[in-house]
Order: structure tokens, then C-alpha cells, then sequence
């Protein structure tokens, strides 16, 4: 058998070695690219979630009207809580993961670590509370929805999103509580990645943590999100179904006739000019039609906005939250490429917030035009209350202020009962606090 010779040997090593530098150098190139890229996205991620969230909070604290929903301030106190997520959770987790190292030491990468907990699990919180909201709000009367929704009760809500997090985020972690019973995990990996905490920011949860932290973070506020919405959406469909009921009703003659109250602040001397009752003809078919199908085009939409909420919101979280309570059971074989991309799946639900929870709701995006159009006096608010042809709630005030009309016309051949004060009212609230409406 032949055998090669040293020289053939020595070009063969050399040829060898220059296919080799040819393959690394556009592996090397790529990688380049690659980190080109990802640092664009991730800061075009983040610069978008601070400019939605600084326009919310700008917003309320320009616009009177918007400061007289308890809503609102749930949402604002949510727009600060993804805010500070974007300024001190986003740029050091998009450091390292572009650059491979962490630099800051490892009592930084405990805080930083902590701050992530902390303000994620206070952002999931405050949807929580906003859904709750919502529901005494449109499923209760008006009466049980102020005695629920109190300004007391509204700053204890605000006060539990962000005191409850840091039960699970800075205490157990800066006592290394979530490190207890899997230290030599924790020394392995950080041998992997670069020998200590300086050069890596590792962070692993044992089993105990990992189950109270997802379930205070997001399993229980997803059950409560979920059975809040759900209520929510029966209620629109029982609306639907009631509109449908009287739409078919009015398509007969109407011969009953509907109660308008008029209330009067006249300078008459006779007291009984000041409350006025008077009937009118009910309504024709011709005029409930487009009422009812303005009303169904509402309830739609109502249920539209409440599926892409929660949509969102359990498609940006649940990835995370279910790795997080898989990964301690199966020995922590889930590869870090996937953790970091559920991870930044959950930070973008940051910057949904506000396009989820703000510019879907009309007297937002009014605020919004005004803010962004250096105070136009075209998209000024026109007023708190609106006819929109419905008959369903109406103001008009004289300009001397001598007199004053407050009309409620009510459905042909009923009563004005408490249920349909509770219709009106949970009416308008569905318009004012369920998104694009």
C-alpha cells in the first residue's frame, strides 16, 4: 500500500487550515450581522415601549377628564410599571445578551434579577386589578360598583400590585432562597459560562419558588382575568339578545307610550314647574333599528377587544410561566436560547399595554391626537356626554344657566325600574372602559 509523503502531508495541513479560516470568516461575518440585527430590534422594542407608556401617563396628568375614571388610574400606575420594565429591566438584559457577558458583578445581577420579578409581576397585577375593574363596573349596578370601587379600595388595589411582587422578587431572592437545595446546579452553570457571577448573571429556580412565584405572578391573576372577562362577555351577549328581543318587538306597531323625564331648574315661583313628567309616543321601528344595531355593533366589538386581551396577554406570558414551572422538574435541560426568548416574548407584552389598554379607548386617543398635535384645538374634547342618536342619555343647559333638561327615554311599555337604570349605566361604562368602542 502507498504511502503518503511528508511533503504531501504538510500541503495537505495546509490546505486544510485555509479551508478552515475560509469557513470561519463567514461564520464570523454572520455572527456580525447577527448581532447587528438583534441590537436593533431589541432597542427599537424598547425605545417603542417607553414612548407608549410616557404618552399614557403624559396623558392623564394633561387631561382632566380622564383623571375622573378609576380605571385610569389602574392604567396609569400599569403604563409606570412597564415604563420602569423598559429604562432598568431591558437594556441590561439586551446588553447581555448581545454582548455574552455580564459586567456589573453579582450583587447587580441580583438586583437587576429582583427588579425583573418585581416590576413584570407588578405589570401582570395591574391587569389583573383593570379586569376586575371592568367587571364591577359593566356586570353590577352602578350602585354596588361605587360601593366596591371606592378611592380607598382603588389605592389599596394600586398599593397590593406593588407590594405583593416584592414578597417574590428582592426577598427571597437577595436571601437566595430560590438557591436552596440546588447550589452545585448553579456553580455548574456558572463554570459553563465563565467560572463566577462577574462574567455571567445566572439565575435558577428551585421547585418550591418556582411554583409560588408563576402562581402569584400569573396563574392566579390569569384565573381571575379569565372568569372576570368571561362575565364580562356574558353580559355583553345577554345586552345583544335583549337589543335583538326589542328590535323584534318594535317591527309592530307601537301603540304604549314611553316616559321622558324632565328635570327643570326654571326661575318660575311655581314649584311645580321645577320637576315636569311628560309621555311621548314610543318610538317607531324605523328609529330603534339602527339603535339596535349600533348597540350589537358595540357588544361585538366589546367581545372582540376582551379576546385580543387576553390573547395578548397569554401569549406574551404563558410560554415563560409554563417553562418556568417544567424547567425544575426535567433537571433544567431547557436550553438558555429558549428561556431568553420567552423571556423577551413576556417584555413585549410591555409595550402591547398601552396600544392594548390606552390607544384602543377613545377618550385616550383624543388625548393622544391633542398631546401629539401640540394642543389642537380640533381634537379637544367636545363634551362628557354625547346624543349619538340613541335616546339613551341626554344633557342640554341654556346659555344663562336659567334652565335645565335631563331626558331618559326608556323602551316602550316598561317601567323605569332599577334594572334599567343598571342597563344605562353599565351602557355607557361598556363604552367608556372596554377599548375601541
Amino acid at each position: 500500500m502507498a504511502t503518503a509523503s511528508p511533503q504531501h502531508l504538510l500541503d495537505d495541513t495546509i490546505n486544510t487550515g485555509e479551508q478552515h479560516q475560509e469557513q470561519e470568516q463567514p461564520q464570523e461575518f454572520l455572527s456580525s450581522l447577527e448581532t447587528i440585527a438583534l441590537t436593533i430590534f431589541l432597542s427599537i422594542i424598547i425605545i417603542m415601549t417607553v414612548f407608549g407608556n410616557l404618552l399614557v401617563m403624559v396623558a392623564l396628568c394633561k387631561d382632566r377628564h380622564l383623571r375622573k375614571k378609576k380605571t385610569n388610574y389602574f392604567i396609569v400606575s400599569l403604563a409606570f410599571a412597564d415604563l420602569l420594565v423598559a429604562l432598568v429591566v431591558m437594556p441590561f438584559a439586551a446588553i447581555e445578551l448581545t454582548t455574552g457577558q455580564w459586567r456589573y458583578g453579582e450583587i447587580f445581577c441580583l438586583v437587576r434579577t429582583s427588579l425583573d420579578v418585581l416590576l413584570t409581576t407588578a405589570s401582570i397585577l395591574h391587569l389583573c386589578c383593570i379586569a376586575l375593574d371592568r367587571y364591577y363596573a359593566i356586570c353590577c349596578q352602578p350602585l354596588v360598583y361605587r360601593n366596591k370601587m371606592t378611592p380607598v379600595r382603588v389605592a389599596v388595589m394600586l398599593s397590593g400590585c406593588w407590594l405583593i411582587p416584592t414578597f417574590i422578587s428582592f426577598l427571597p431572592i437577595m436571601q437566595s432562597w430560590n438557591a436552596i437545595g440546588i447550589e452545585d446546579i448553579i456553580k455548574e452553570r456558572q463554570a459553563l459560562t465563565g467560572g463566577s457571577n462577574d462574567t455571567s448573571c445566572v439565575f435558577l429556580v428551585n421547585q418550591p419558588y418556582a411554583l409560588i412565584c408563576s402562581a402569584v405572578a400569573f396563574y392566579v391573576p390569569l384565573a381571575l382575568m379569565v372568569l372576570a372577562y368571561q362575565r364580562i362577555y356574558v353580559t355583553a351577549m345577554t345586552h345583544v339578545r335583549q337589543i335583538e328581543t326589542l328590535q323584534r318587538a318594535g317591527s309592530a306597531p307601537v301603540t304604549g307610550t314611553a316616559p321622558v323625564i324632565t328635570v327643570r331648574s326654571s326661575t318660575s315661583s311655581d314649584p311645580s314647574e321645577h320637576y315636569h313628567l311628560r309621555t311621548t309616543m314610543g318610538s317607531s321601528s324605523s328609529e330603534q333599528a339602527p339603535i339596535a344595531n349600533s348597540r350589537m355593533r358595540v357588544e361585538t366589538k366589546a367581545a372582540k377587544t376582551l379576546a385580543v386581551i387576553m390573547g395578548c396577554f397569554c401569549l406574551c406570558w404563558a410560554p415563560f410561566f409554563i417553562t418556568n414551572v417544567v424547567d425544575p422538574f426535567i433537571h433544567y435541560s431547557v436550553p438558555w436560547q429558549l428561556w431568553t426568548a420567552w423571556l423577551w416574548l413576556g417584555y413585549i407584552n410591555s409595550g402591547l399595554n398601552p396600544f392594548l389598554y390606552a390607544f384602543l379607548n377613545r377618550a385616550f386617543r383624543r388625548a393622544f391626537l391633542v398631546i401629539l398635535c401640540c394642543g389642537d384645538e380640533r381634537y379637544a374634547r367636545q363634551g362628557s356626554c354625547s346624543y349619538r342618536q340613541t335616546h339613551r342619555v341626554c344633557s342640554a343647559a341654556s346659555v344663562n344657566g336659567t334652565s335645565m333638561a335631563l331626558r331618559l327615554s326608556f323602551l316602550p311599555n316598561r317601567s323605569y325600574s332599577d334594572n334599567g337604570r343598571t342597563i344605562l349605566a353599565n351602557e355607557q361604562e361598556s363604552q367608556d372602559s372596554l377599548g375601541p368602542l
